[in-house]
């Protein structure tokens, strides 16, 4: 339950970056309600798993190659989280996979483990495909891949838009075991014949909610269709009916009989819906949609009765909470801009990202972010999809999102493996649509 505080507004400083050394206060009659949500043991996550998964509490008995077990340790890991639990074992023994879990309790880092056991270090081809929806998730799957395989001398490339094509070639044509990729620039490499399929045996759709939207639907269908011939079949199954879902315009002729693994913190009833077209009795690890939140979080939720009040509660926000670092999200890229603008102006110290960016500049800004030389990044949604920065205290929805599927997503930039954090929602108190973004701020 919300408990409701009222608040009465303090005279603001200028001249200095977010910091909270000094308690403020809130005006404009502004009420906060706030509730703590925590879901610690699988009883409180309600896991739906298929029959006869039971837990496996150590790496050292998940049956994963020893240099991969130093990997693991070395990276700073020392038991595997709930996902990790149950996902990596049957993903190494060679099941289709559907794993959903909260932000921020190692969907990456499972697909790390399952890939550095999977890979045959000796073959220097391509053996798994890891297709993301942004550049920065197939960036940060990179690098957790080649931490944990530090010592089997795993060669692993992200293949990503708005980075340089000769750089690709270079580095597929010289051999990579895996591929980590947004699928535009997967797509193309595959067209140059500098991405070979042939020796591909994994496959995993990481954020598969975004992967299987229509969104990115035909990007996906091109990279399939140049999948290796033995991996399809020139019929649909018997038992599979015409349908005139856009799943079956991106794969119509498929049977599996390869290994396919789904990630996401959401996966909501359509997108589980369509996995019978394209999976073969995939082993089920999910959590109940209503009960998808974060261990450790505080969430607030701001009425505000004019949209043109919500900068000033930003900047008093600001002033009455403690934070390490911030993220700020916007539903636009022009509002990304204009609340930069209007932040910077008023003496704070921002940064900023979205899609627009050069990809240079977005890398530049994302490191900064991750280094803590940056404390406050505004951005799109583009930031809301598996990126994990540590000291991340503060989530602000500056405009509420449109889906609880970006809700669960943006809130799990932090509070990430039970980090202590708050969450906080700018509402413009409208009757027209009070109903939904109330509903959003309770889930």
């Amino acid at each position: 339950m919300y408990s409701s505080i009222n608040i009465h507004r303090e005279a603001r400083s200028k001249a200095k970056p977010f910091t909270n050394n000094h308690p403020s206060r809130f005006s404009h009659g502004r009420d906060i309600r706030e509730r703590r949500s925590g879901m610690a043991s699988d009883k409180k996550l309600g896991w739906v798993t298929s029959d006869g998964i039971e837990p496996i509490t150590s790496f050292d008995e998940m049956g994963l190659k020893d240099d991969v077990l130093r990997g693991i340790y070395q990276y700073g890991y020392e038991k595997p989280s709930a996902i990790q639990q149950r996902a990596v074992r049957r993903i190494v023994e060679g099941h289709d996979v559907i794993a959903q879990a909260q932000s921020g309790t190692g969907k990456t880092s499972t697909i790390a483990l399952s890939v550095c056991h999977l890979v045959d270090t000796a073959n220097r081809e391509v053996q798994a495909l890891i297709l993301c929806p942004t550049r920065e998730l197939a960036a940060q799957t990179e690098k957790v891949i080649l931490a944990v395989g530090n010592f089997i001398n795993i060669q692993v490339h992200a293949c990503v838009g708005g980075k340089s094509v000769g750089e690709d070639i270079r580095k597929l044509e010289h051999g990579v075991h895996v591929v980590c990729g947004t699928p535009g620039r997967v797509f193309d490499m595959i067209k140059r014949r500098t991405l070979r399929t042939r020796a591909i045996k994994l496959l995993v759709l990481d954020e598969s909610d975004e992967m299987l939207s229509r969104v990115f639907k035909d990007q996906i269908y091109d990279v399939y269709r140049y999948l290796p011939p033995e991996l399809q079949s020139k019929h649909k199954p018997d038992h599979v009916k015409e349908d005139t879902s856009f799943f079956f315009t991106m794969f119509p002729d498929f049977v599996q009989n390869w290994y396919v693994c789904l990630v996401s913190a959401t996966l909501p009833h359509e997108i589980l819906e369509v996995t019978n077209k394209f999976m073969t009795d995939p082993v089920r690890i999910l959590v109940k949609r209503d009960e998808l939140t974060l261990e450790g979080i505080k969430q607030f939720f701001v009425s505000i009765e004019r949209e043109e009040w919500k900068f000033d509660t930003l900047c008093d926000l600001y002033e009455t909470l403690t934070i390490t670092q911030a993220v700020i999200f916007c539903n636009t890229k022009r509002k990304v801009d204009w609340l930069t603008e209007k932040l910077r102006s008023n003496d704070f110290t921002v940064s900023s990202m979205h899609g627009d960016m050069p990809q240079k500049e977005r890398d530049a800004i994302t490191q900064e972010f991750r280094s803590g030389n940056s404390r406050v990044l505004i951005t799109t949604d583009v930031w809301a999809r598996g990126l994990d920065v540590q000291q991340v205290s503060l989530v602000i929805n500056f405009d509420l999102p449109n889906t609880r599927e970006l809700y669960i997503h943006r809130i799990g930039r932090s509070g990430r493996f039970g980090r202590k954090m708050r969450k906080c929602d700018l509402k413009k108190n409208e009757r027209e649509s009070f109903g939904e973004e109330e509903e959003l701020a309770e889930y």
